[in-house]
């Protein structure tokens, strides 16, 4: 986002700069129609936390600096850690087949824990959280991460069925539940207050999801529906200064007791293969890498139902960004934020990924076939022109902008944006385009050979 350069941030005081944060976060939540959002910047050995609105706009009860947001994905930073942690202790090695620990993936012999956390284990995505309502952990595995979707360390595909199987081996090797797992080992040692979307009563304030809708202007609450197996995946709720404590951990500047500097570096560290194209620049032990010059962030993207929650962590100079919002829409508005803090408080957060420049390729007809991964079916169409549709388990199809390399562009039916979405893989050996990887999951072309 464009802004003039303003005076050197050094010149700037505590005060001063949690001021501005305040202000722009109070002005991109209106301008983004999100309900509830919060702000915690750790830079320089100081933390700076805001935050704004309301955490239900139906019973507009305030957002606080305690209020737990829905993290959705962000939950898998905190497995990987406590997976980490048995490594540690010696209960688990990285290099051992998951099989070891998980008996539903006895069948898979090759895959190690790495692969688990690292999504290159070549496992499905995952059903529905409809689908999966009524599974067992074991029912789950057996029924849905046996089937590859491509050989163990050969390629990224993002996987909640990962990180089931990730809970299932913490609670085998423990002897507790995922959640007791989680609160003894990690939330208890950083100070941060359990709360899960299991919990009847929550212990702590929580804050509800929001859809909104720019075109009416209308924001309504929504219903969490993960499915409780895959807790592990997505169930935490947080808030924006609970993230930092767990990125000051990544950072290698947290509690000793909860992971120690070569734990997290070890988390940092890119794994071979993990190549998640439009997510990140490369994959560690369940956390994305950023690459910023020559700095190196990690962390995690988080959506639930009406929310959205994003970490960043940089080792180097200690700094750590955390947000979490309680609607839809609050991605656009951590983009615009982030794009901000260097201006406010001399924090360069990596951008996100744009549209591709230079001029897209028409005619890629060759893309067009059936990909699946699971139960998922993605639909590459072609019309006469050649031009590309992409249709997801039968829903409505949205053009595809394919580029020289293969990587192509989403479009929005309505508003007509472009945004990353993946790229078309080709068999090393026939040459053939056999693969699609679309938001960072791997389909294998069922129509081909």
């Amino acid at each position: 986002m464009p802004y003039a350069t303003p005076a050197p941030v050094t010149t700037r005081q505590p005060t001063q700069i949690r001021r501005l944060l305040q202000e722009r976060l109070d002005t991109l939540a209106r301008a983004h129609q999100v309900p509830g959002a919060q702000l915690a910047l750790h830079t320089g050995g100081v933390t700076y936390a805001v935050h704004t609105g309301v955490a239900d706009a139906a019973t507009e009860e305030p957002v606080g600096s305690g209020t737990a947001v829905p993290l959705g994905s962000v939950t898998k930073v905190y497995t990987a850690a406590v997976v980490m942690l048995l490594v540690a202790d010696g209960d688990v090695s990285l290099t051992d087949p998951v099989g070891t620990y998980v008996p539903e993936l006895a069948r898979l012999p090759r895959t190690t824990v790495r692969q688990l956390l690292s999504h290159t284990a070549g496992l499905p995505t995952g059903p529905d959280s409809d689908d999966a309502a009524a599974l067992t952990p074991a029912r789950y595995l057996s029924g849905h991460a046996t089937a590859t979707v491509c050989p163990p360390g050969s390629g990224f595909s993002y996987s909640n069925a990962g990180y089931v199987a990730a809970g299932r081996l913490i609670e085998e090797v423990t002897g507790m539940s995922w959640q007791e797992a989680v609160r003894a080992f990690l939330l208890e040692p950083l100070g941060t207050a359990p709360a899960f979307l299991t919990d009847a009563v929550p212990a702590r304030p929580v804050a509800r999801g929001h859809s909104a809708n720019a075109l009416t202007g209308r924001v309504r609450p929504v219903q969490q529906t993960l499915a409780p197996v895959e807790a592990p995946a997505g169930a935490l709720l947080a808030s924006a200064l609970d993230l930092v404590a767990l990125g000051r951990v990544l950072t290698g500047e947290g509690p000793r007791t909860v992971l120690t500097e070569e734990d997290a570096a070890e988390m940092r560290r890119p794994v071979p293969g993990a190549h998640p194209g439009v997510l990140a620049d490369a994959w560690g032990l369940g956390l994305a890498l950023f690459q910023d010059g020559g700095r190196q962030w990690c962390g995690h993207d988080g959506n639930a139902q009406g929310t959205s929650c994003f970490l960043r962590a940089e080792p180097d100079g200690g700094d750590v960004v955390a947000f979490t919002s309680n609607a839809n829409s609050g991605t656009a508005l951590w983009h615009e934020l982030a794009d901000d803090l260097d201006r406010i408080a001399g924090v360069r957060v990596p951008p996100a990924p744009g549209p591709r420049d230079g001029a897209p390729v028409r005619a890629l007809p060759q893309c067009a076939g059936t990909y699946r991964n699971g139960t998922v079916d993605y639909r590459v169409t072609a019309d006469e022109q050649g031009s590309l549709a992409l249709s997801v388990n039968g829903d409505s199809p949205a053009p595809l902008v394919c580029h020289p390399d293969l990587s192509c562009d989403l479009v929005d039916p309505a508003t007509g944006r472009r945004v990353p979405g993946g790229r078309f893989l080709r068999d090393p050996d026939t040459g053939a385009i056999d693969r699609l990887q679309i938001s960072g999951r791997m389909a294998r072309r069922t129509d081909i050979g």
